[in-house]
């Protein structure tokens, strides 16, 4: 057996590098071979991949100004930062995410499959597609807060559309969420509110009732104690007239015994003569009460007669007529007419002013958000103008570069094998020859 390369016998497992680099020189064309099809191969790789592309697009904090509106409601505080991380949060929402891809499904139709339902080809879409990128808060470089999103997509599918319409979309549902969130909490203080004008209403018609039932009470105690009174003073009365008509007959009794029948004097009743003339008037000065009877018979019994004949003693007693007085003034109470009859009774509600403005505040909120701007799109997406896969001269040289290995690797293979056969075949042969001289010595 013969070949093209032949060494000198070498210990078995010991390979020099020069034999080596002979056996790679005599494969070189077998190298080339290897480096040319992994070219071709890296060529044909490289311009018949499907394109991809990448779209940018970055997020920044709105104005202030932008937001003022929703700050000075009192009800919703949203400073500009915190805009930006919410709809951040809802760039990465992955239910805002497959909510966008039900509603445009018309821009992801090269992700639909048939036998695939809806959230598989979303998962497809999800998986590597859009990336969300937010400054590092350790580093103090950064000028301002900020939002990137990149999106990778393969060729025949509107990338630009779909990351400018997720943006929007993303920014439009935070929108919406925030003026559902708003809603709910004017709702709620507007709740709060008018609990707390019931709980006034509530007191101020107790207080009211209170009020009415102590009025109320008040009049009944006073007109009973009239009553008591008038009574009282009628009995009095009574006793009174009772008393006067057993005096007066005491008193007509002895008038009687005197034979006093008009009304006299003790001067006059000791005048025994009866001779008196009629131009004589007489006058009596006396510190001593005149005794009733002196008044005479005849008017004694007139007034006793007149005093049988009473039927009411209620004239002589001047506080009788009082008493009847503040009985019919007590007949109704004005001031509980008067809490009776109110018509608008929350105009009497105390501690309530500051609740009512709350409350009409509240109410005439009127809080445009459909013009409200959470963030400003400082950058939109924009048509690629090339793709960023394959790099066609990355993937050739790296195809290149494989190949040659990959050559190199086969021509030290064989080169490898071919010595160590020729190493075989050269003890092999060196053994014959020692056994045919150690024969031949042995025939002499």
């Amino acid at each position: 057996m013969s070949s093209s390369l032949r060494v000198t016998p070498v210990p078995a497992g010991k390979i020099g590098l020069e034999m080596l680099f002979q056996g790679l020189w005599q494969n070189k064309a077998t190298i080339i071979v290897v480096v040319v099809l992994a070219g071709i191969l890296s060529a044909v790789y490289a311009f018949l991949a499907t394109p991809e592309y990448q779209v940018t697009s970055v997020l920044r904090p709105a104005a202030i100004n932008e937001l003022d509106a929703l700050n000075r409601s009192e009800v919703y505080t949203l400073p500009p930062a915190q805009a930006l991380l919410k709809v951040g949060e809802a760039l990465e929402s992955y239910d805002i995410r497959l909510g966008f891809f039900r509603s445009h499904q018309n821009l992801f139709k090269a992700f639909s499959r048939p036998g695939r339902t809806l959230e598989q080809s979303f998962e497809e879409f999800n998986k590597n597609s859009i990336s969300l990128e937010v400054p590092d808060p350790k580093k103090t470089n950064t000028l301002s807060n900020y939002i990137r999103l990149e999106m990778t997509y393969p060729k025949g599918i509107d990338g630009v559309s779909i990351l400018n319409g997720f943006v929007e979309y993303a920014i439009n549902v935070e929108r919406q969420q925030i003026a559902a969130d708003l809603t709910v909490i004017v709702k709620n203080r507007l709740a709060e509110i008018e609990g707390k004008l019931n709980a006034a209403r509530s007191s101020y018609e107790m207080d009211k009732e209170a009020r009415i039932a102590k009025l109320a009470e008040k009049d009944v105690l006073r007109r009973a104690q009239l009553q008591d009174e008038l009574k009282a003073l009628r009995a009095q009365l009574k006793a009174v007239r009772s008393d006067r008509l057993a005096l007066l007959d005491e008193s007509i009794n002895i008038a009687k015994s005197l034979g006093i029948q008009k009304p006299s004097t003790l001067s006059s009743l000791g005048d025994k003569s009866g001779n008196r003339s009629s131009s004589i008037i007489r006058t009596e000065i006396n510190n001593q009460q005149v005794p009733l009877y002196f008044m005479g018979v005849e008017a004694l019994e007139a007034e006793r007669r007149t005093l049988l004949q009473r039927k009411s003693d209620d004239f002589t007693g001047a506080r009788i007529a009082q008493i009847a007085k503040d009985l019919q003034l007590l007949q109704s109470n004005r001031e509980i007419e008067l809490l009776n009859n109110r018509k608008n009774e929350d105009l009497f509600l105390s501690n309530v002013a500051p609740l009512r403005g709350e409350q009409a505040r509240l109410r005439s909120l009127n809080l445009d958000m459909a013009q409200l701007k959470l963030v400003v799109i400082d950058k939109l997406a924009l048509e690629p103008i090339k793709p960023i896969k394959p790099k066609k001269v990355l993937i050739l040289l790296s195809g290149l570069i494989l190949g040659g290995v990959l050559g190199v690797l086969i021509a030290l293979a064989r080169s490898i094998l071919l010595i160590r056969r020729n190493a075989a075949v050269d003890r092999a042969a060196h053994s014959q020859h020692a056994v045919i001289a150690e024969s031949a010595k042995s025939e002499r």
